[in-house]
């Protein structure tokens, strides 16, 4: 690192590696400013930062520096908040994220600033810096990114309901062009029939006695999820006295009454008769209490093997599919056979919005060509002219 001082060693004018700016900084009223100077040339430099100190120095006159928070302690009082008023509502590893993102990147780059130093072009600033130090050569993803400004926007949210902070600046991405929207990964019918096929060929001749009774929870498992839509979390909460086959007094057929809990709290699920057959199965096999789980094991290996022997682990964007695809299954089939999208959403607990931005988006059956295709009446005039 290259160093110059002045000010009688009250500023000191500094270039890092790597970089082409030279950046200031000062000791004052109990902590260390420093902010970049944007200039390449020494002797510019060198003006900024004068005028950037007596700037400083006005300021801690009026009383300014010594009312104003660092982001260190604005993020102590955020970690603090969270957890206690999530508590039950959000997931430890939520907590952990924010906490990992702090300690990792946030803090060693925010930790001393002022919150009033937190500007719109700071953050443009972080942006680039974990660009350019980041240790796989490449800019972090865009949801790394997001996620840590999330952070960082809670953080000074915080702040501000703690009155330390006036205003939120302005952390959104410039040039930023709209997210590409990708349908979530699924299993067309030929492949969900090829891949129950192949679960259910398995159950019933395992490689090894031992694996039998996984292999025929496995492909149970695989049915129950591809008719009733539930998350893989709620999945596993699932507990047999949640669970209740009834008469459908509208359909006349036998289904599975389900009561759902997962992210979204309590909720309701009706299924398919398609589902009522491998939660008999799933009776008959283990002889349960009311209490046990539905499904104790996760099966996640043997899936995935399953997938990868078919060829199935990956649609043609590249995106890998896992248990949570057959959800996205259930809800594309529904929306194929003609189904009423509130219905489903109200069924998946989700919203129609997110339905039609990630599922009925690639759907062919849910465009209407009779409203697509009008054509407008033209009289024998038109056809002469």
């Amino acid at each position: 690192m290259i160093k110059h001082s002045i000010m009688g060693g009250k500023v000191h004018i500094y270039k890092r590696e790597n970089t082409t700016f030279w950046q200031c900084s000062s000791y004052m009223s109990g902590r260390n400013h420093r902010v970049s100077t944007k200039e390449q040339s020494l002797a510019l430099a060198k003006e900024f930062a004068e005028d950037w100190y007596l700037t400083l120095r006005d300021k801690k006159r009026s009383g300014q520096l010594l009312s104003e928070k660092i982001f260190s302690q604005a993020a102590d009082q955020f970690l603090r908040e969270f957890e206690v008023i999530t508590q039950g509502e959000r997931s430890d590893r939520c907590l952990q994220g924010h906490e990992i993102r702090l300690r990792l990147h946030l803090r060693p780059f925010f930790g001393k600033m002022g919150l009033s130093d937190i500007t719109p072009a700071r953050a443009q600033e972080y942006r680039i810096h974990r660009a350019e130090t980041s240790s796989t050569g490449k800019p972090p993803a865009r949801s790394t990114m997001h996620d840590e400004i999330c952070t960082l926007r809670m953080v000074l949210k915080t702040a501000i309901n703690q009155g330390w902070l006036k205003y939120l600046p302005d952390l959104s991405v410039p040039y930023r062009t709209q997210g590409k929207i990708i349908h979530r990964p699924w299993f067309s019918p030929k492949e969900y029939k090829e891949l129950y096929t192949a679960t259910r060929k398995r159950a019933q001749n395992p490689e090894f006695a031992h694996i039998g009774k996984h292999a025929a929870d496995l492909h149970d498992m695989v049915l129950f999820v591809a008719n009733t839509g539930l998350r893989p979390d709620e999945l596993y909460r699932l507990e047999h006295r949640d669970i209740e086959i009834v008469d459908d007094e509208n359909t006349g057929e036998v289904i599975l009454e389900i009561e759902v809990r997962g992210k979204r709290g309590v909720g309701f699920c009706k299924s398919t008769v398609g589902a009522v057959r491998p939660y008999q199965r799933i009776v008959e096999r283990n002889n349960p209490v009311p209490i046990d789980r539905l499904f104790p094991n996760n099966h996640r290996k043997m899936f995935n093997t399953a997938l990868t022997k078919l060829g199935l682990k990956f649609d043609r964007d590249g995106q890998a599919r896992t248990l949570y695809s057959l959800r996205h299954t259930y809800i594309c089939m529904r929306l194929m056979e003609g189904a009423d999208i509130y219905q489903i959403a109200k069924n998946c607990r989700t919203s129609v919005e997110m339905i039609e931005k990630h599922y009925a988006a690639h759907i062919k059956n849910v465009l209407d060509a009779s409203a697509i295709n009008v054509r407008r009446s033209v009289s024998p005039k038109e056809f002469n002219t």
